[in-house]
């Protein structure tokens, strides 16, 4: 069987080897290297093809027999297949990358593109906005003649803004590089970090109502590219959508908001068995990092002190991958909250007719009309984080089936 690999210097985190199995019947490695390592690996020929990750897209140019006119434009390297003896290079970032903008619906004729870097990715960003049309291109970086300490006079005309940094990537998952609302004419955004879903940018972009998208149709478009090279073989185009799903469907979280006592613990708790996905409750994570329970948290320390904690275990639970997760009744009242769930989660509200919901051993819960009080002050909020919604008043196996349909089927 022909041996593929993927080549960087850290590979812990990579979705390569995955989607490559998914893409063809062939061996692919994850092969680490430091930089002195670069020069013998290539020269052994030890596989058919390979692609490059960071740090090497650059470097890995001088050891190659040819590289194909893009690569050498963009002067990046990602792609390497052995012909006839020959190391030859190639740059199916460019072919991802236009697979994104267009899946987006993110038009780039005649618009003033802001690319966010300087690097590898960032000259492959250059060259397809030239060949998509762009009426200007302009570059913002940390010494460029744009930076971040004058982008909103020289850059406030972008229409669309490309993220070429790692700015947001996991763990730093609350990083963002500029302020979007700076930018009236702004049409659309493509952000190549894909871990989290949806970056600190992303979020600012949807907020905003614009056209937004993050790296992984542009990872899956460039394996698909590469695959290509390898097998030396068209593939069709549908395999990068499918493979989109099924990557989000194993990453994402399903996020459980709702009223305290409206069942989404007990739902949480029955979807892991269709999903496959640990479960974890919010409320339990906050009373270990306290020590205490959360009737002793209200009755010592209040409601805002509660908060605060309750904020800092979100943030940190909701940059997690694959989990289910049941919240509190009250995450809903910060509005900071809604990132730390969205990030990687689908989020849906579970709703149960107030007369109908446990009050017992819940310190807001103290009788019926205070239930009632508070779900009319948190309705609104429960529908603005929600991405769906589910009714839990008669049987709970059919909340639980109708919870794990909306999730399965729910594209971001």
């Amino acid at each position: 069987m022909q041996k593929f690999a993927l080549i960087g210097k850290t590979l812990k985190h990579s979705y390569s080897k995955k989607i490559h199995a998914l893409l063809g019947s062939y061996d692919y490695d994850l092969v680490e290297l430091e930089e002195s390592e670069l020069k013998d690996f290539v020269l052994r020929k030890e596989y058919k093809g390979f692609n490059v990750t960071i740090p090497y897209k650059k470097n890995i140019i001088p050891f190659l027999d040819e590289v194909d006119e893009r690569a050498k434009k963009i002067g990046a390297v990602n792609t390497v297949v052995c012909k006839n003896g020959k190391l030859c290079g190639y740059n199916t970032d460019f072919d991802g990358m236009v697979y994104a903008l267009n899946s987006a619906k993110i038009e780039i004729k005649g618009k003033i593109v802001l690319i966010l870097g300087s690097g590898g990715t960032s000259n492959t960003a250059r060259a397809v906005a030239e060949f998509l049309g762009a009426k200007e291109i302009k570059i913002l970086s940390r010494s460029g003649e744009i930076n971040y300490q004058n982008y909103f006079e020289k850059a406030k005309d972008a229409q669309v803004i490309i993220n070429t940094t790692p700015v947001g990537m996991y763990p730093d998952n609350y990083s963002c590089l500029i302020e979007l609302s700076n930018f009236a004419k702004l049409e659309g955004v493509l952000d190549v970090v894909y871990n989290p879903a949806m970056t600190m940018l992303l979020n600012k972009a949807k907020e905003l109502g614009i056209k937004h998208t993050n790296g992984l149709p542009m990872l899956v478009a460039q394996a698909k590219f590469a695959s290509q090279l390898f097998l030396d073989k068209k593939l069709d185009d549908n395999l990068i959508e499918n493979i989109i799903n099924k990557l989000n469907k194993e990453s994402q979280n399903l996020i459980l908001i709702g009223m305290a006592g409206c069942g989404k613990t007990t739902i949480g708790k029955m979807a892991t068995d269709f999903l496959g996905k640990e479960f974890i409750d919010t409320d339990a994570v906050i009373e270990q990092k306290a020590g205490k329970t959360i009737p002793e948290i209200f009755a010592l320390e209040g409601e805002e002190y509660f908060r605060k904690l309750e904020s800092e275990v979100l943030s940190e639970v909701g940059k997690l991958s694959n989990k289910v997760i049941s919240t509190g009744g009250g995450v809903v009242t910060k509005r900071e909250n809604y990132f730390s769930l969205k990030q990687n989660g689908v989020i849906i509200w579970i709703k149960r007719d107030v007369d109908l919901l446990a009050s017992d051993n819940r310190p807001l819960s103290k009788d019926r009309e205070t239930i009632k009080n508070l779900y009319e002050k948190r309705k609104e909020s429960y529908s603005r984080f929600a991405d769906g919604e589910v009714t839990n008043n008669d049987s709970l196996q059919s909340a639980v089936n109708k919870v794990v349909n909306f999730y399965e089927n729910f594209s971001n």
